[in-house]
């Protein structure tokens, strides 16, 4: 510690006086808003202090600058304390943080990025750290540009298997440029934390994923600028034992203060006694300016270089197609990065890493962690990023996607394997609610193709595409159905199949697809003639071709998917005609939690193959025969 210049008298106590007047501020901010989480505010005070006046390198004008070191914010309900250094810092006002949790403030009850100094959103706990690693990973090997990333979790959060998923990747990629503080205040939300004040079994567990780890006293601004100036050759994690509440009499190291503001008269005594801590100080601290060697990325027009090189009676699966289209969009945009969870041989992202091995980031079977860290990958729109596993697989990383959607994220996921249509491996593997899942996220858009083409320009829509988008890929090969100059757009369905006297409009993506253009085949011979429609995203959905084609069919409607029942292709045309008259629509889905056997007999067993799509067909007609 030889080279550790230790702070001088004026400068420790200007950092007490800030985390004082932090204090201050969220105890203010909380009461006004008769809401919030001031204890838990107040025992981070002096890490706040230290972290963003003594420790960090950013602009206080320019949040978003990409030179500047990252902060993130897991325990998110401690919003306020982080609100009260923005004003310290001077961008926000000090009046503002009264307009906390109101309807028309930028200053939410958890931090979202509607907040200039927001890079992702935080509040569902023990998710902070694996957007870290992302941005740390970036900074590191995409950037290699000089910014830190600093994660400050809550003890509480650290029982999330996802924190130590991040712990193990930040110590494999030996991301020496992250700094964790864990601020152990002892107390959860309705009872004590599991190892309460131990926080020696806190250090034994970070130093166990490989972690160097330091316990501090957390109110000591010395301890802290000490730990944070140290050299580092491995990620460090900072164990800060610190008291909740701290600075509230009534409330330090209390159970039942959590999530509750200080009534009125209590919040002036207070503010009164910590005031009487501030010692005048002429000193005043701003922070040190970031090194200016994070180059301008433009993330504008990313482009496929040329057409898909597909020809009629070649066979591809999409999960394949899906490899060889995201290699081809590396090739000639450098800023494209995959990741992938120990999957690339099945999904076929392993085409991109044998192509392009320094922008392929292996997240191994850690689906979580590997949502976080693509979301942190693509903050600050450093990378158009893509990550992939099997589409069942993204189901145990929902709550990460659905804060990916809050954070305003533009990440794209991609899952293979999707539907019974994989066979042998059984249901455990198999994709069955992946496209309700995606559809009840707000920020998405669901591309389903059903051929190496459209599957090609999935990637490159996605790749332009605001919000998150989800490619859903399969397993079987199947014929390709397009002309490789065939123009896709969102939402943009296509007629694959039709004559001028159709009786009923089928749609069907993937596989189901391939089934319905060969059941109108089998039912060409009994002069019975179906169109047939490929939707190529589930949302948004072509609303007006559906429509327009089912009344050329006099309303009758048939979709037949890979997939459950409920929330999928089915249920998205039903949304799609309900205001309308004139319609029926009949839906062929996996009814119930199927099991393994070869693709070709569990489509038929589940009623999803040509043959029920034939049957179908043939009793819709007769029914409104019949009801004629």
């Amino acid at each position: 510690m030889e080279d550790y210049h230790k702070p001088d008298q004026q400068t420790v106590q200007a950092l007490r006086n800030i985390a004082a007047r932090l204090r201050i501020n969220s105890i203010r901010a909380t009461t006004a808003a008769g809401s919030g989480h001031p204890t838990s505010c107040c025992s981070m005070a002096e890490i706040m202090s230290v972290l963003f006046f003594h420790t960090m390198k950013y602009r206080p004008d320019d949040p978003r600058n990409p030179n500047n070191d990252r902060f993130i914010l897991s325990k998110g309900h401690a919003a306020p304390v982080l609100y009260a250094v923005w004003a310290e810092v001077g961008y926000l006002k000090e009046n503002e943080l009264f307009n906390l949790r109101k309807v028309d403030s930028i200053l939410e009850g958890h931090p979202v990025p509607k907040q200039q100094f927001v890079d992702v959103a935080t509040g569902s706990l023990g998710q902070g750290l694996g957007a870290a690693c992302g941005m740390a990973y970036t900074g590191k090997y995409f950037d290699k540009a000089s910014y830190r990333v600093y994660c400050v979790l809550g003890d509480g959060e650290v029982s999330e298997g996802s924190v130590w998923e991040a712990m193990a990747f930040a110590s494999y990629y030996n991301l020496e440029n992250l700094v964790a503080i864990l601020d152990i205040n002892r107390l959860g939300q309705s009872d004590p934390t599991p190892l309460q004040h131990h926080v020696e079994k806190y250090q034994r567990r970070c130093e166990a994923f490989g972690w160097h780890a330091v316990i501090v006293d957390g109110h000591s601004v010395e301890e802290l600028c000490k730990v944070l100036s140290q050299p580092r050759h491995q990620p460090l994690a900072i164990i800060a034992k610190t008291i909740k509440g701290k600075g509230i009499p009534v409330a330090e190291d209390k159970m039942g203060w959590h999530g509750k503001p200080l009534p009125k008269d209590m919040a002036d005594g207070v503010i009164k006694e910590l005031q009487s801590h501030i010692i005048n100080s002429s000193k005043r601290l701003y922070p040190a300016p970031p090194n200016e060697d994070a180059s301008p990325v433009s993330l504008r027009n990313i482009r496929m270089p040329s057409a898909p090189n597909y020809k009629a009676g070649d066979k591809i699966a999409t999960r394949k197609a899906y490899g060889v289209a995201l290699a081809k969009l590396g090739r000639y945009n450098e800023h494209v990065v995959a990741l992938d969870g120990d999957t690339k041989n099945s999904t076929f992202a392993e085409l991109f890493k044998n192509e392009h091995p320094n922008r392929y980031v292996e997240c191994y079977i850690a689906e979580q962690n590997m949502v976080s860290v693509a979301l942190g990958c693509a903050a600050r729109d450093r990378n158009v990023v893509f990550a992939s596993t099997f589409a069942t697989f993204f189901t145990r990383a929902y709550d990460q996607l659905r804060m990916a959607a809050i954070s305003e994220s533009n990440i794209n996921l991609c899952g293979s394997h999707c539907g019974i249509s994989i066979g042998e491996d059984g249901p455990s593997q198999m994709g069955l609610e992946d496209l309700a899942m995606f559809r009840a996220i707000p920020t998405a858009t669901v591309f389903y193709p059903s051929d190496g083409v459209s599957t090609e320009k999935a990637v490159e829509l996605a790749a332009n595409t605001k919000g998150l988008c989800f490619i859903r890929t399969s397993r079987p090969e199947n014929n390709i159905i397009y002309n490789c100059n065939e123009d896709f757009h969102v939402g943009q369905a296509k007629v694959v199949y039709k004559t001028s006297d159709d009786h009923v409009t089928v749609i069907g993506a993937g596989v189901t697809l391939h089934e319905a253009l060969a059941a109108a085949e089998q039912l060409k011979k009994e002069r019975i003639h179906i169109r047939v429609i490929d939707p190529f995203t589930i949302k948004p959905l072509d609303n007006k071709t559906i429509m327009e084609n089912a009344r050329a069919t006099r309303g009758r409607i048939i979709t037949v998917e890979d997939h459950y029942y409920e929330g999928g292709l089915g249920e998205a045309v039903c949304s799609a005609v309900v205001n309308e008259t004139g319609f029926t629509v009949h839906r062929l889905a996996v009814s119930q939690v199927p099991r393994s056997g070869k693709p070709q007999e569990l489509l038929r067993i589940f009623g999803i193959d040509r043959d029920a799509i034939a049957q179908a067909v043939r009793k819709m007609l007769s029914s409104s025969a019949n009801a004629k």
